[in-house]
Order: C-alpha cells, then structure tokens, then sequence
C-alpha cells in the first residue's frame, strides 16, 4: 500500500497490508492474550500505558513531521495535537481507578444483603480510526479500552498508517503484548474484514456512510458499536457581539486543520444588524492565513489529505454560484490556492491543494450549508433574528456540535438548548474537553467517548446480589 504526501503527491513510503487471514490470527491471538491483561490490577495498566505516555512526550518531535508528511497536517498543528493529546490520556490515567471500581449500592447488615455493580471489559474491542486527528481519535478508544483490560485490534486510517505503526510500537515497546494490541493495516477491505470478526465491539471515527454499513453489519450479532460520524457543525453570530473577536474565533474554527474536523465550524448565521462588519473582519481574517509547506512552522492551511475531496469542494462552489452565491475569496483547487502565501509551484499542483474559500449569499437551497464540506470553505448566511437562525440551525441531518456567539450567556444558553446537537458552545468553537462527552446525534453518530461515559463504555456491568448465610 502507497503512502502518498499530499503536499506534493510524492510517495512517502510503501507498507505491507493485512490479509483477511492475517486478521484472523490476529484476532484470535488478541482473543488468547485478553484474560492475562485483564487479569492484572488496574493500577499495573495503569502503569503501563502512563510509559506510554512519557513516550508520546519523549518522541514528539519526531512523530510530528511523520503525521505532516502523510497527512498534510501543518507541522505546528501536528505539534498542538501531540501536546494536547497528554491531557487526555492523563484524564483516563487518572480516572479509570475510580470508575470502574466495584460500587457498592445496598449494604444492610439486618439482612445481610449487599448488591454490587462489577465493571467487566468487554474482551476483544475493535477501533477503526481516523487520520485527520489520529492521536486524539485513537487515544479516545483504545487508551480507556486498555485500562479497562480489553484487547484492542486498532487498524488506523490508511491515510495515517504510519503514524498508526508509530503509535503501536510504542505501545508494545512499553509494555503492552503485541497480540494484546493487534495492529490491522489497510484500506476498505482491511476494515471489512475486521468487521467480520467477532469482536466484543467495536469503534468506528469516519462518515456516516461507512458507519451505517458497520452499524448494519453488526446488528444482527448485536454487538455494542460506537460511531463518531461527521457533522455540519452551525454558529450563530447575534447582533450584540464583539465582532473582531467573533470573526477571528470564527476563521479558526472553520479553517484550522484545512477545516479537516468532524467539529469544524462549517455554517455560520450572522444577525443581519453585524453580517456585512462580521464578513468583512472573516474575510480579513482568511486572507491573513499563511497557505503553503505544511512542514514550516509558519503554514497555517496546508493541502487537504484526500484527492477526492478537492472534486467535492469543487463542486460545492459551483452549486452556490449557480444558485446565486458570491465567493469573495478562494474558491479553486491546485497551484492557484497558493498564490500570493509563498506557495512552491511545481509541487503544489502536484498536491491536494484548495483555496480558503468564504461564500456569501448563500441559502439551503446550496449544497455548501447542507452537505459536509471536510475542507478549506465556509458559506456565511445573514438572517432577520434568533428564531430564523434556530429554525436554518437545526434544518441538518447531522446534530454534533453548535454554537452562538453573543454577550448574553442566557440567550445563548436558552438558544442552544433548543439545537439538537451532542455539543454546546458559547463564545468558542471546534474544542473537545476530555472531562466532557463527545457524542453525536442522528447522522453524526451513536454512543460517547471521553469523560467518565467514555470510560464506562469499555465495561459491562455485572449485578452482584450477595447475602450472607444467617
């Protein structure tokens, strides 16, 4: 299998993909390893994955220009992710103890009855990954999954392979057995196959296609799945705000990461009192972006990791025009998305490249404020008052993350609760918290990870009615 760098299209590297036979060893290798690692205390897990890690840590400034090179990923932003991926991993170090100890809920000594809540692992788990944040997507699943004692098959995205080798080899060079941790590479059919398997679950980061086959492809066994999907994350900017502040917060959430995020801003309704004000600080703000070599310090919108999607982002323009949009910057793919940021000609037509696009005039008519984007574009549409943006807020077959963007933190909080969505966000966006759940709704997905949810979720619960004998 090919690993292609998006920047330029050169071949990074070439890697040996799973076979469905070799999947099926190691599946059942991880089936044999899973009781010893279970068997032993939480706090030696702990341990173990706390040397995870201090590796993590002690690597970073080799695993980040990795994690640029196959996926395009702004070497400073591959930096921030590596750096904040430490918290996460300390919040389920430091609270797997706690949560998955047994809780005694009945002790009545007069008649001798105790009842207990045990937390069991649910023995194999299975986690397909994603590649546009590959330490926190993966961290999310299999860190908790470990702690809990289960055995984890981890087939990473084939855009991010490398970095998945990198992450399960410090892990086996730590201290987890590599049958324990079974690493799965390969593209779509690696995935089938794996989901063919009879793990104990199984969790999946990518679309809401993919997910609903997994989802379909396990009901009748019924096994627990976890699924988080993709979004069309909206904001609302009222009439009262700081604009600048608004607009700048904005740009990042929607263009950070080439807007590559299942939370990335990827609509925004501005208050008609402040849309012309607020476009003109967003577009300002866009056009400061430094777009060139994901692997200086100073880049800040690399290319997009997928080929395919530059044809998607394409199209969503075209649509917008056609229907009476107006794109006041970006708005092409190739060598032109360069032009003016120090761009490197040759190599950037050879890449995945799209401009920073901001559409306006833009209605639900557009395939741009309906359709997930996954990219360096943003449509910007004005409405009359807070109902109208309610009501074009909640017109979406996602509900992952929301948010407004105003003074009055009642307003704000009153808004949001009528969005249905699995995130609310007041004055910020495109933040995930590892002591909060991140859960989606409708297409954006089923079940939670992080917070204690995320923990509870690698466990079955066993009832223990305990009496003793008179």
């Amino acid at each position: 299998m090919r690993i292609v760098n998006p920047a330029d299209g050169s071949e990074v590297a070439e890697v040996d993909a799973d076979s469905s036979d070799t999947i099926v060893e190691k599946y059942a290798a991880a089936r044999q390893a899973q009781p010893a690692w279970a068997s032993r205390p939480v706090s030696e897990r702990v341990d173990v994955l706390r040397r995870f890690r201090a590796m993590v840590v002690y690597r970073a400034e080799d695993l980040a220009p990795l994690l640029t090179c196959e996926t395009g990923k702004p070497v400073a932003q591959a930096r921030s992710e590596l750096d904040a991926v430490v918290e996460r991993i300390d919040f389920f170090l430091d609270s797997v103890e706690s949560v998955t100890a047994d809780d005694v809920v009945l002790d009545d000594p007069s008649g001798g009855l105790r009842e207990v809540i045990v937390h069991e692992p649910l023995g194999v788990v299975a986690n397909i990954s994603a590649w546009n944040y590959p330490y926190f997507v993966g961290t999310n699943v299999f860190v908790p999954a470990l702690l809990c004692g289960n055995a984890v098959m981890y087939k990473p995205s084939e855009l991010a392979s490398l970095t998945g080798q990198a992450i399960a080899e410090m892990l086996w060079n730590v201290g987890v057995p590599e049958d324990l941790f079974a690493l799965v590479i390969g593209a779509g059919q690696a995935g089938a196959a794996l989901v063919d398997q009879p793990v104990d679950g199984l969790f999946f980061t990518g679309s809401y296609t993919t997910g609903l086959r997994i989802a379909e492809a396990l009901a009748p066994r019924l096994t627990p799945v976890g699924l988080e999907l993709g979004g069309k994350d909206p904001v609302y900017v009222t009439d009262d705000v700081d604009v600048a502040a608004a607009a700048e917060s904005l740009a990042d959430g929607a263009f950070y990461n080439a807007g590559q995020s299942c939370c990335s801003v990827e609509r925004i309704y501005v208050h008609e009192s402040v849309h012309d004000q607020f476009v003109d600080a967003f577009v300002t703000t866009v056009k400061g972006f430094v777009v060139g070599d994901p692997t200086e310090d100073a880049t800040y919108v690399g290319p997009v990791a997928r080929q395919p999607q530059l044809a998607v982002l394409e199209a969503q323009v075209d649509d917008a025009v056609a229907k009476g949009a107006t794109v006041l910057t970006g708005g092409h793919r190739g060598q032109a998305g360069l032009a003016g940021h120090g761009g490197h000609g040759e190599s950037a037509a050879r890449g995945y490249w799209f401009e920073p696009t901001v559409v306006v005039d833009v209605t639900h008519e557009m395939a741009l404020m309906r359709d997930e984007s996954f990219g360096p574009i943003i449509g910007i549409q004005r409405v009359n008052d807070d109902a109208e943006a309610l009501a074009l807020m909640n017109d979406t077959d996602y509900g992952l993350t929301a948010g407004v963007f105003c003074r009055d933190e009642g307003r704000a909080r009153a808004l949001l609760a009528q969005v249905d969505s699995g995130t609310a966000y007041w004055n910020c966006c495109d933040r995930v918290s590892p002591r909060l759940p991140w859960s989606g709704r409708n297409h954006s997905g089923i079940g939670s990870t992080l917070s204690t949810t995320g923990i509870e979720v690698f466990c079955r619960p066993k009832a223990f009615h305990l009496r003793s004998p008179s």
